[in-house]
């Protein structure tokens, strides 16, 4: 293997530069936890931003890929194929109730683009409203749909029609959707955001208002589906039955893929309207079947309720000025601190955790949900000392 000083100057060299990037180079993985180039082990909180929720290596994802590659690939949507199909039928089964269709591509952003376009064309409207602090991608439609400044400004103007309100505030959101509005679009919990989850009232209330004023609600499950808060996905915490749900992330084990799951309230849509070439591939599709049954066989949702109830309460007793407040579902938590997060971040890196920013502020734990309850110990015991050095 190359040094890694070999490694960084070469990947500097070419890389795009687009990426802020911690000083180490990641060379394997299992389970949770990751190595570096020069042997340093490390318990892996960051997840491939909440990717990895079966672990790194997982063996039965492993066995489903070699397996496929080695029969078929690539088999466009203009054909069928054997993957596809069961696996559009278990993504039907674990849905919440009513979304038995899926567009199948690459990535949450893409998803998130279909919805809004799966949107219009169902209402014949052109708004969309989200919320503060809310993340949804960053090609143009999901750009539009995404908060923080830093991400927008560069490239406005955007997709006209998109507006913001403050999130968990319904009174705010009755203001905003009219009979002009196509979609809201939220996230149970907001990851980018700072790791907050929605109050029940208020996320039951925005699909209730959805109904009354014909809109159709789109619920954002790239990084909150596929165990991550202690439930297949987030919205079953809170029985919602959105119109349009977005996934990715974890879908497929670590192989790039998403989805958008579609209710009965979008209708038919037009042939041709839209489409993916790698959208629904054998190999990825192949990925993902292996990957739900394992999250099912292993009760992964459960474990991440029971490991997640234990890493926020040990944050949550760390007992650091430092500290504004610890919130988080199943194993999807967020520290917020008084200052910047990025020393700290670094710090822990130092003692062998790796975890990643929301905001400038809060650290942000997705560990694999495969996690040992003693590195979950260890993650608690090593944030205790980084915040007190």
């Amino acid at each position: 293997m190359m040094p890694t000083s070999e490694i960084v100057a070469l990947e500097s060299r070419h890389d795009s530069g687009l990426y802020p990037k911690q000083p180490l180079v990641l060379v394997r993985g299992e389970g949770a936890r990751v190595w570096d180039a020069d042997g340093r082990e490390y318990i892996d909180c960051v997840g491939g931003h909440g990717v990895a929720n079966v672990g790194h290596a997982n063996p039965a994802v492993i066995r489903a890929v070699t397996e496929q590659v080695q029969r078929l690939v690539i088999c466009p949507n203009g054909f069928y194929n054997d993957q596809r199909a069961q696996l559009l039928r278990e993504l039907a089964r674990i849905a919440p109730p009513g979304l038995e269709r899926a567009f199948l591509c690459n990535s949450g952003t893409e998803a998130v683009e279909a919805a809004f376009k799966f949107a219009r064309l169902s209402t014949g409207r052109t708004k969309v409203v989200s919320a503060m602090r809310g993340f949804h991608g960053r090609t143009f439609g999901a750009l539009s749909a995404t908060w923080r400044k830093v991400y927008r400004q560069p490239f406005e103007p955007l997709v006209p029609g998109f507006s913001f309100v403050p999130y968990n505030r319904l009174a705010r959101m009755e203001q905003a959707v009219d009979g002009e509005t196509a979609a809201v679009i939220l996230e149970v919990v907001q990851g980018e955001g700072g790791v907050n989850p929605g109050d029940p009232e208020y996320l039951r209330g925005v699909q209730a208002l959805c109904r009354e004023r014909g809109a159709l609600f789109i619920v954002d499950e790239v990084q909150t589906g596929f165990g991550r808060t202690g439930r297949m996905f987030a919205s079953a915490h809170h029985d919602l039955r959105p119109d349009l749900m977005c996934v990715a992330k974890s879908i497929a084990g670590g192989l790039p893929m998403g989805a958008v799951l579609i209710g009965k309230r979008v209708g038919d849509l037009p042939k041709k309207v839209h489409g993916s070439t790698f959208g629904g591939n054998p190999l990825a599709c192949a990925a993902a079947l292996a990957t739900i049954h394992y999250i099912e066989a292993e009760h992964l949702p459960q474990r991440a309720a029971e490991l997640g109830a234990c890493l926020l309460a040990g944050l949550q007793a760390i007992p650091s000025p430092l500290v504004r407040e610890v919130r988080g579902m199943g194993l999807m938590v967020g520290v917020e601190l008084k200052g910047k997060v990025a020393p700290y971040l670094a710090g822990l890196a130092g003692r062998g955790v790796l975890a990643l920013a929301a905001g400038a502020t809060v650290m942000r734990f997705l560990p694999p949900l495969v996690i040992s309850a003693e590195d979950v110990d260890a993650v608690v015991e090593r944030v205790a000392a980084v915040l007190e050095a």
